[in-house]
């Protein structure tokens, strides 16, 4: 039915039925001051938060870790460090809380009982059991009142796939409970729960479709044949935007199987912060015509603002969500009208605690003459009880949104609700304000003419975002195309022309070792001096052309590079085994290179100046002349596209000479390179065997700089061989030399351990643990070791294992025969002194090693000090941070390190004293950024500036002062002097 109603009409009963509510809501005093009048301590640090923003971050960043701390003394502690800050603004009541000398004092134990009392009972008004028998009791309350329910058990992260069956045991237990236990509610509504799909399987993934939909299909299959028989209820919950298509699309296909076409007890939820969820509603409204039976649609405006906005903005792909929440909105009262518009074929259940909200809703649905069967409100439990009795005192039916579990899973549930409560924009927050007009937050949304317009890097290249179908498609196509030029013979490039060879090697496909991906001529020694005699002739004429040239050409080559990037990723998968998420990072790095070395060339070009009177100085930088660049196979393209660009956009000629295993991409960069415009000689591509081309060229007396990444042991013998004059050689070559690391991860008893356990699988395993930035030591506290290393188990026997073209392989091969052998025997070596904790069957054909875990692993073991290069993590046990920081400083290297810490003065004191050259927090240990994290280390881990930096440049120059006299006969002009 399609309303006759003017939108008049609709505003007016709008403000009617809203007036209505508010004056119920009223009851025994004013609601906007019940809030602020409460004296419970749990209720004034919520008033607290809404006007103090510092204060609001620390204490939702305590309340975050509160559940793993262990004693009230670690608890005083953290209040301190948390709240005993500069910057945030303490009320009086607090400041006598934290006013103890010691954690471990009698008032710092007062203190820690008296805010976890307080939290816990926060986090109780908004779960409505931690364990079943609560929850009955709160759905017994509930039906009592004449409300509807939906359960949800909390339960955030589900990391390993033994979690995943035991969510989805979990609540077959949880219906059959509710089945029996609960009779049918007042308001004529069944049992209900709600669901998350990413919960049933850990490596939900939208870039692997069809895997995700089987596993998870199967899993909804159990699921909703359990439910049909008990006569339960199931409603899906939405997640994070990466989610929503690919959630849709396993849902509307499932639900048109025969089996549960004609299910009409199964619901849905649509996010209307979300810009495309306007066309999502149109999609599902035709496709329930198609299946001809009606389900309903939970309508909510969305949890997960902050989480979408940052990584929108960290991305760099466009906001999905509205930037302002008078947008969200409108949006909302848009997809209600079209929602209840077609409540013949889908139901709606409008989820807000926003009282015009829910009054529009009514208003529309009453000018629908819409039946009660179709339609009822929802709302959070104890967020918005008021609203909830208001709305069923007054014939709607009203059905609570009840999650229930322990407090440490259900904590990011309670931070997103508080952080609802105590946000500006806040329906909940604006009207508990001093002075509130209801005429003002009762009023339509005013949409701002133009939406904010996010910050963005202006040189950074964006992932694709696997959400988008077409980029999905695009990948596709791509390994398609790749796969038809495999085998192809590939030449060296000397002084602008391909230069056939007497010989060739094939690279061959890590994953299928039989295919070629292409033949590669092998270049000669006399090759190698034409190279070095065509680099040296045309340095003179690059040194002169103006860095604007050199800087645009770096700019065409991240332009072709950004029109070939899902070609370029495809040759990474094929040729050196990495899956596509990681070769699509690689591709925007080598793109950020280009345009960031770019930039920093212009920079650098303006040098500067230091005139005084009669005198000028000026501080310039120059080409040093012949650049040879020797780039490692498990950064194909990043790597020797920033060591090469570096070198020419500086003024320098230069030799890539690429690690054989990767020699088909290094040329499709010199094709790149070639099709952007470089002129003949100013760069050679020469292919060919490493230990005869390698020490030829680095010791070769024209090269003035070898830009190298790769092994200790080759590069300690290239920076030797430098350092060694040759005959006729005029000056010192400068080595630049990134050589790995043995990388820890440090893990403390305050850590997320979703986030930590997530971490340090992807950085130990991602490429089959084939970075230099890769975590191999686990360094883990003995508070937490053993629940971590289970979930560490677990969540490694997850991942996929297999060919790095399948879109749902985790862990690919690694590069070659050799270095299998090589890291089997390092795993022989491990069985020897420490305990094999997982190794897991592999692929018989290809070059694949199991994602290995030892424990118990001696912090002085041959595990904790060599550099393997291969899926193999030790963990080791600490006993105090101390410890643990001492161990992970306990090498030769000092590449990259991490830590999972809530606790702050941890924090700090990684960050003082933790000797790596990048150190990450709480995130994993991989994926630099180009000019957000130079990326490089010290020790024996290289020697040279960071890549990506604001100094690596520097090292291709040589920087020259100028200084002229320019007093003629004791005269010279005296600027902005008045005499």
């Amino acid at each position: 039915m399609i309303s006759t109603v003017t939108p008049q009409t609709y505003e007016r009963d709008t403000q009617a039925i809203a007036q209505k509510l508010i004056a119920a809501m009223q009851g025994g005093g004013s609601w906007l001051t019940q809030l602020r009048d409460r004296a419970q301590l749990e209720d004034k640090l919520l008033t607290w938060t809404m006007s103090n923003p510092g204060l609001r971050v620390q204490l939702f960043r305590l309340i975050d870790v509160l559940p793993t701390l262990s004693s009230k003394a670690e608890i005083a502690r953290h209040l301190q460090e948390y709240l005993a800050v500069p910057g945030v603004e303490l009320p009086s009541t607090l400041k006598q809380l934290l006013n103890f000398a010691a954690p471990d004092s009698l008032p710092g134990q007062v203190a820690a009982t008296t805010f976890t009392a307080a939290v816990s009972a926060l986090a109780h008004r908004y779960i409505a059991g931690e364990s079943l028998p609560q929850v009955l009791k709160t759905i017994e309350k509930l039906n009592r009142n004449g409300m509807a329910f939906t359960v949800d058990m909390l339960g955030e992260a589900v990391i390993t796939e033994k979690e995943a069956h035991g969510y989805l045991q979990q609540y077959l237990d949880l219906m059959t409970q509710l089945a029996q236990n609960v009779p049918t509610g007042t308001a004529g509504a069944k049992v209900q729960v709600s669901v998350k799909l990413t919960a049933f399987y850990s490596q939900f993934d939208p870039l692997d479709g069809p895997g995700s939909q089987a596993q998870v299909s199967d899993r909804l299959r159990t699921l909703l044949r359990h439910a049909q028989t008990l006569g339960v209820a199931v409603h899906f919950d939405m997640e994070q935007y990466t989610y929503k298509t690919i959630t849709l699309e396993i849902l509307k296909a499932l639900l048109m199987e025969p089996e549960f076409r004609d299910r009409t007890d199964i619901g849905i939820t649509l996010q209307a912060y979300l810009r495309d969820s306007y066309q999502d509603l149109h999609g599902t409204i035709e496709w329930a015509k198609l299946r001809g039976a009606p389900l309903t649609v939970r309508l909510v405006k969305g949890a997960y603002w902050d989480q979408e906005t940052i990584q929108a903005i960290q991305k760099g792909w466009p906001q999905p969500v509205y930037s302002h929440k008078a947008a969200t909105d409108a949006n909302f009262e848009r997809m209600t009208q079209l929602l209840l518009e077609n409540h013949g074929v889908l139901h709606a259940a409008i989820g807000s605690h926003n009282v015009r909200s829910q009054a529009k809703a009514i208003a529309m649905a009453n000018a629908l003459q819409i039946p009660s069967g179709r339609f009822e409100m929802q709302v959070l439990y104890g967020m918005a009880d008021k609203l909830a009795k208001a709305l069923h005192d007054q014939g709607h039916r009203v059905r609570v949104y009840c999650p229930y579990g322990k407090l440490i899973p259900g904590m990011s549930y309670l931070i997103r609700r508080l952080l609802e409560n105590t946000a500006n924009s806040s329906f909940l927050k604006q009207s508990s304000a001093e002075g509130a007009a209801m005429e003002a937050l009762l009023a339509p949304p005013e949409v701002p003419a133009q939406e904010l317009v996010l910050p963005r890097s202006h040189f950074h290249a964006a992932d694709p975002d696997y959400a988008q179908e077409n980029l999905r498609h695009q990948a596709h196509q791509a390994l398609a195309s790749v796969k038809s030029q495999l085998g192809r013979q590939y030449w060296p490039f000397i002084n602008g022309e391909a230069t056939l060879t007497a010989s060739s090697e094939p690279s061959v496909n890590p994953s299928e070792p039989a295919t070629a991906i292409g033949q590669v001529g092998q270049a000669t020694l006399e090759m190698a001096e034409q190279a070095m005699a065509a680099a040296k002739t045309a340095f003179p004429m690059w040194a002169k052309t103006p860095v604007r040239e050199r800087a645009d050409l770096l700019r065409r080559v991240a332009d072709l590079m950004a029109q070939r990037r899902q070609e370029l990723a495809a040759w990474m998968v094929l040729e050196v085994g990495k899956v596509q998420r990681e070769a699509d990072g690689e591709v925007s790095e080598a793109i950020d290179f280009c345009r960031y070395y770019a930039d920093e060339m212009e920079r650098l070009d303006a040098g500067y100046d230091r005139d005084l009177a009669g005198e000028t100085n000026a501080y310039r930088y120059h080409p040093r002349g012949v650049a040879v660049v020797i780039s490692p196979w498990n950064f194909p393209l990043a790597i020797p596209t920033g060591m090469v660009v570096a070198a020419l956009v500086t003024g320098n000629c230069t030799i890539l000479k690429p690690a054989a295993p990767s020699a088909v991409i290094a040329a499709k960069l010199a094709e790149i390179l070639m099709d952007a415009g470089v002129p003949a000689g100013v760069f050679q591509y020469l292919p060919g065997s490493g230990s005869q081309l390698g020490p030829y060229l680095t010791k070769h007396p024209d090269v003035h700089i070898i830009a190298f990444t790769g092994s200790q042991s080759v590069g300690c013998r290239i920076y030797a061989d430098a350092a060694i004059l040759q005959p006729g050689q005029k000056h010192l070559k400068r080595v630049i030399a990134e050589m790995g690391g043995k990388n820890g991860i440090i893990v403390d008893q305050s850590a997320d351990l979703d986030q930590a356990v997530a971490g340090v699988v992807k950085s130990a395993f991602g490429y089959g643990g084939q970075k230099c930035s890769a975590c191999s030591r686990a360094i883990v506290l003995d508070a937490v070791y053993d629940t971590f290393v289970q979930r560490l188990i677990e969540a490694t026997q997850s991942l996929n294992v297999g060919i790095a073209e399948n879109p749902g392989t985790a862990i690919g091969p690694v590069i070659s025969a050799e270095a299998r052998d090589h890291i089997l025997g390092y795993i022989a070596q491990g069985n020897a002194e420490a305990t094999l904790a997982l190794a897991e069957p592999v692929p018989e054909s290809g070059y694949f090693v199991s994602p290995t875990i030892f424990t118990d692993v001696p912090s002085n073991g041959v595990l904790a000090q060599e550099e393997i290069f291969g899926p193999v993590l030790a963990v080791i046990r600490a006993k105090s941070f101390e410890e643990a920081l001492a161990i992970a400083n306990n090498t030769q290297y000092a590449l990259t390190g991490g830590l999972y810490s809530r606790t702050p003065s941890h924090i700090e004191r990684a960050k003082a004293e933790f000797e790596v050259g990048n150190l990450y927090i709480n995130r994993n240990t991989t994926g630099a950024i180009v000019d957000r994290q130079p990326f490089g280390g010290f020790k024996l881990s290289g020697v040279g500036s960071k890549a990506g930096g604001r100094d690596y440049l520097l090292q291709f120059l040589e920087p020259k002062v100028i200084t002229e006299n320019v007093q003629r006969q004791g005269f010279a002009p005296i600027e902005g002097i008045d005499l």
